[in-house]
């Protein structure tokens, strides 16, 4: 059984390593994330230590996908910190790992965030991925419109220039 939710800082900590193992799986898979190879699992620790910090001052939301007994997806909001963005939030780093794909794991940590972002007073959601990436072709069937293409916007882990496509989501 798979479960979906929400998680503090403080439930996050003990997370890190499963996190830190699904970040390395989605790099070592090809996802552009911001992050080169060679990617392992302990190069990411810094990364979600730093999540940690922004879920404890409030500017992140992170949500995790559990399968018998370890976290094996999770995605993330962060909250517009500027006074003319009270509204708005960006979806980051919708991760699950290769081998729970196809659970629909992705569809319900997506609805989970968003709902979430919504109670925190958030309309608006926004996103980039890698164009002509297996993510890309996720975000409409969940509902998100692309705005456009940006060219060269990133590299892809094993280098070489990315596209990268914008979505946006109204909710709430």
């Amino acid at each position: 059984m798979s479960m979906i939710r929400i998680v503090s800082a403080q439930e996050a900590l003990p997370l890190l390593s499963d996190l830190s193992e699904v970040l390395s799986d989605c790099i070592n898979g090809g996802a552009s994330l911001g992050f080169m190879l060679p990617f392992e699992p302990k190069d990411a620790l810094g990364y979600w230590h730093g999540v940690v910090a922004s879920v404890a001052a409030g500017h992140t939301i992170l949500a995790v996908a559990e399968h018998e007994g370890r976290v094996v997806g999770t995605v993330q909001v962060g909250l517009a910190q500027k006074p003319n963005q009270p509204h708005r939030g960006d979806l980051m780093k919708l991760l699950v790992h290769r081998s729970a794909r196809g659970l629909g794991l992705s569809r319900r940590l997506m609805a989970t965030v968003e709902e979430e972002a919504a109670r925190r007073g958030r309309t608006l959601l926004v996103l980039d991925t890698a164009t002509g990436s297996e993510a890309e072709a996720i975000y409409p069937r969940f509902g998100w419109e692309k705005a456009g293409v940006i060219p060269d916007y990133a590299l892809w882990p094993q280098g070489g220039f990315c596209d990268t496509t914008v979505f946006y989501k109204r909710i709430g």
